[in-house]
């Protein structure tokens, strides 16, 4: 009906509708939750058994309500989620929860509402669920770290020319190489631990956005459930994001450090290159050309790459709503912890990739060799050896190297006669170079040899720095692992809390 501006305006009708759901709407809307209850299962059972203790211990709920509820809620945190009957008729998986409990105990369910909407019961469970993902991808990342600095550190003196645009730069080795991408995962790693620390706050008795007269104290429900503290302002912590898109942009952070290596040591591992192998365990025969070994593990890295990438654009796409509204965390329950979840498994598998790689050093040391990359000291040498300014000895060198690359010939083999007439081309004098102190100028081994600044490729700098970055990688493993052992103390507090109570026991 239109409303013409005479007498009184359609009424609204409000409250819950009588209507059952469209089937579009169940097979959109509560068939996408319902899809991701695999995740929520697990916190959706302890954020609740927490609620319930919390409700009995302030007097809120009777004592036989309270065994009711608690009997049926731990049956459900015994039995996988695969087994539980979330169906998305009844709605999302809270939905579900409720009308199964509701048929085996009655209204003594109703109780699990008190002071706690729906919505703060999955923010809470997704907070559990996530908590634990974070500290087994830093454990992840940084053990894939510390192989990586371990094997850079055996490779410390095999010779190589660094590459930049996949093109000769500068005598190095594959161990200062390999010991950059090292790194860039203790800093995500620094960026876990902050973020495991913004995740493992308390929604809890946020009531929807301005708290609840029934749950006055939150901080108890917080140190049932093993949170470090409570998230202060309600409304934020009912609808936050922010938290939530540190940590899955950082686990696409691993993973594009990790596809960066995956690409070169594809490209390093074909025929035309021959720098590395692959272990047999992480390639993949062709079913047709009985020569080939693919590196697939490699394209799953990559292709695990842009899967994250899409995943945190996705999720970008959707937190941009207006404040207060489901649609941006009713994305997160499961993309953010499959995000969690794949770049461990990527950091795993690159672990294993550089772990059991093999380095052809004969092979390296040959392109090095029969290449130019030692232009830049030459171009060096001649600065300071002659005293002119760089950008001509720049000049000299260039044509230094076209004259010997034209006749087939090193950058070893270009001697002081061929600077001279390199010099000549350019417009100056002859140089005159020492013979042998050219020769020590051109000679990569002893030009990595002078990079013993700080960061530099001189193998003992190396050895150094990957002895720090063991250390560093080895100490975020062993507080991923403390805090999975806490939280998994935490829980068997809860439980034996839960099942003293249901055998008896007093508040």
């Amino acid at each position: 009906m239109t409303f013409t501006g005479k007498g009184n305006p359609p009424r609204r009708f409000e409250g819950p509708s009588s209507d059952a759901p469209a089937q579009e709407l169940i097979d959109t809307g509560f068939a996408w939750e319902i899809a991701d209850a695999p995740y929520l299962h697990h916190g959706l059972n302890v954020a609740d058994l927490g609620h319930v203790l919390d409700l009995h211990h302030r007097g809120i709920i009777p004592d036989a309500a309270a065994r009711a509820l608690l009997g049926v809620l731990v049956d459900a945190y015994r039995v996988d989620a695969a087994d539980f009957p979330y169906d998305a008729r009844y709605g999302e998986p809270y939905n579900s929860r409720e009308r199964h409990f509701a048929a085996r105990i009655g209204d003594a369910a109703g109780w699990l509402h008190a002071g706690r909407p729906r919505r703060e019961a999955a923010r809470v469970a997704l907070r559990i669920v996530l908590r634990r993902l974070t500290a087994e991808l830093l454990q992840s990342a940084a053990a894939f770290a510390e192989a990586t600095a371990t094997v850079a550190a055996r490779h410390r003196e095999v010779f190589m020319a660094d590459q930049t645009y996949l093109q000769q730069a500068q005598p190095s080795t594959f161990g200062h190489y390999l010991l950059a991408f090292v790194p860039p995962v203790l800093r995500d790693g620094k960026r876990l631990l902050d973020a495991l620390g913004e995740i493992n706050q308390s929604p809890g008795g946020a009531g929807c956005v301005n708290g609840s007269r029934l749950l006055g104290d939150r901080t108890h429900f917080a140190n049932l459930l093993g949170f470090d503290g409570v998230i202060d302002h309600t409304r934020d912590a009912m609808w936050q994001t922010d938290g939530f898109v540190d940590v899955l942009a950082t686990s696409a952070s691993v993973l594009l450090n990790q596809s960066k290596l995956a690409e070169d040591l594809e490209i390093w591992s074909s025929q035309e290159f021959d720098y590395v192998d692959l272990a047999g365990p992480y390639t993949r025969a062709s079913v047709l050309m009985p020569q080939k070994r693919n590196p697939y593990s490699l394209s799953i890295v990559r292709g695990s790459c842009g899967v994250l990438i899409g995943r945190l654009t996705g999720f970008l796409a959707v937190v941009k709503s207006p404040s207060a509204r489901s649609d941006n965390l009713i994305f997160a329950y499961g993309e953010i912890p499959r995000a969690l979840e794949l770049s461990a498994k990527i950091s795993n598998l690159m672990r294993g990739v550089v772990s059991t790689l093999t380095v052809n050093d004969a092979r390296m040391w040959q392109v090095l060799e029969g290449g130019f990359s030692q232009a830049t000291d030459l171009a060096e040498h001649i600065m300071l050896a002659t005293g002119i300014d760089y950008r001509t000895s720049y000049r000299v060198v260039g044509e230094a190297v076209k004259s010997a690359s034209r006749k087939g010939l090193r950058g070893i083999d270009i001697d002081s006669r061929a600077i001279d007439e390199a010099a000549q081309l350019v417009g100056i004098p002859a140089l005159s170079l020492n013979p042998d102190d050219l020769a020590r100028a051109l000679d990569p081994r002893a030009i990595v040899a002078t990079r013993t600044a700080s960061g530099g490729a001189a193998p003992d700098v190396v050895a150094a720095m990957a002895e720090r970055d063991v250390a560093l990688a080895s100490q975020m493993v062993s507080h991923a692992e403390g805090q999975l052992a806490r939280f998994t103390q935490v829980e068997s507090d809860l439980l034996s809390r839960v099942e003293w109570f249901l055998a008896g026991g007093r508040r």
